[in-house]
């Protein structure tokens, strides 16, 4: 059974970036916070066919061609120093 929790004194740039997350994910605060707690609390564990068949399925979503391996070596490298 779902229980309530207040959280109290939470710093203001953990407040922001949670606010900031729970927006780029389109999802309530509320949400996030769970979706935060569970990633923390309760990790998945992944085999490496399933964590490769996840990768296999993410690249098939993006557009063909619009990014060339030199393309990504650049953002990869972007940042860094």
């Amino acid at each position: 059974m779902p229980v309530n929790l207040t959280i109290k004194n939470i710093p203001d740039v953990v407040y922001e970036r949670l606010r900031e997350s729970a927006e780029m994910n389109r999802r309530s605060m509320n949400s996030e916070v769970i979706v935060c707690l569970e990633a923390a609390l309760m990790p998945a564990r992944l085999t490496v066919a399933e964590r490769i068949a996840r990768a296999r399925a993410l690249r098939s979503e993006l557009p063909k061609g619009k990014f060339k391996a030199k393309d990504i070596d650049a953002f990869k490298r972007e940042g860094r120093s």
